[in-house]
């Protein structure tokens, strides 16, 4: 049994984490989360009180970051602004969470001589053109086109160098677009669906070429304490399912899911500098470290994920309303 401290673990995938490693480990939890307007505490109910303590803080302030993680074995960093569409509209949030906040930890996990393991995105490498049959591996150069995917790469940076100049005990993983339970309305695949539960018609970025490799996050979540277990100290791991769609199929799948016509959508403006493709080779983290991903059924796992925002209308609804006015501003 060990105790982990989750930064982060009120917000989409680290929640998912949290109650992934609760249900499938003895370990005991620690969640740090700022709670902005992606954390909400409603994604931690119903865990174990004897093994689940939550902490209101900031990732960026030493004095709280330095007594928790003096206190845990590991510290699973998953906090993170992570909204394209925000960062584009304002950077500056992205730089003290991302750099600062991940600079703090690494200042205190090397004070404390713990466990480090640092969650990043596929997004830090740029993007791929439609017809390249490749796809981003561990040595795939980082070209980050947003304020977003840059303040991640570096913060990839950061933990590399803390490892090579101090000693730190870390890994990293760079992750694929994840789905699932428990995610904001912001984001794509939530968006869809539940303008669909309100009689809304989904919205697509331009023409919808775009192409995502899809994960489920409980997919992630094993591949983060498989690293965790089995990780070589220093290295970074990618984790995807393989599961590339474009951006207009996965509409049309959620409609079709729904009963709904499949081109009963709107195109809307596209957003600036828009990535094209994304695909995560994931060989060596199959490889090495024996870890296979549950939901290779795509079109399962989002039946799955519908299932739940019907299920869950009081989780999402009260953030709706706020999040389609401000898409609406914008023409999007």
């Amino acid at each position: 049994m060990a105790t982990l401290l989750v930064t982060g673990g009120a917000g989409f995938i680290g929640s998912n984490f949290v109650h992934h490693v609760l249900d499938h480990t003895d370990h005991e939890v620690v969640v740090l989360d700022k709670l902005t307007y992606a954390g909400n505490l409603a994604s931690l109910d119903g865990l174990p009180a004897g093994r689940f303590r939550f902490v209101h803080g900031d990732i960026a302030d030493p004095t709280v970051v330095d007594e928790l993680v003096g206190g845990v074995d590991a510290v699973v960093h998953y906090a993170a602004e992570s909204h394209n569409d925000n960062s584009l509209h304002d950077p500056r949030p992205f730089l003290d969470t991302n750099i600062i906040g991940t600079y703090t930890l690494l200042e205190a996990v090397r004070r404390h001589e713990k466990r480090f393991h640092h969650i990043s995105t596929d997004e830090v490498y740029g993007d791929l053109e439609l017809d390249d049959p490749a796809r981003f591996t561990e040595h795939t150069p980082y070209n980050p086109s947003s304020p977003y995917s840059s303040t991640k790469a570096g913060s990839d940076l950061l933990v590399r160098a803390w490892v090579r100049s101090f000693g730190v005990q870390a890994t990293i993983s760079n992750c694929s677009n994840n789905y699932g339970p428990y995610q904001h309305v912001e984001k794509f695949i939530p968006r869809q669906i539940t303008n669909v539960i309100r009689g809304i018609r989904p919205k697509l970025y331009g023409k919808g070429e775009n192409v995502r490799d899809w994960i489920h996050a409980d997919d992630h979540s094993s591949a983060v304490l498989t690293i965790l277990d089995r990780g070589v100290i220093g290295e970074t791991y990618l984790i995807g399912a393989d599961g590339e769609k474009n951006n207009k199929d996965v509409v049309e799948l959620i409609l079709t899911l729904m009963g709904q016509p499949a081109d009963a959508y709107d195109h809307v403006t596209d957003r600036a500098g828009h990535d094209l493709r994304y695909a995560i080779d994931s060989t060596k983290l199959r490889t090495d470290l024996g870890w296979t991903p549950q939901y290779s059924d795509f079109d399962a796992g989002l039946a799955a994920t519908i299932d739940w925002y019907r299920t869950n209308e009081a989780w999402w609804a009260p953030t709706k309303d706020g999040v389609e006015a401000f898409y609406a501003s914008k023409g999007q």
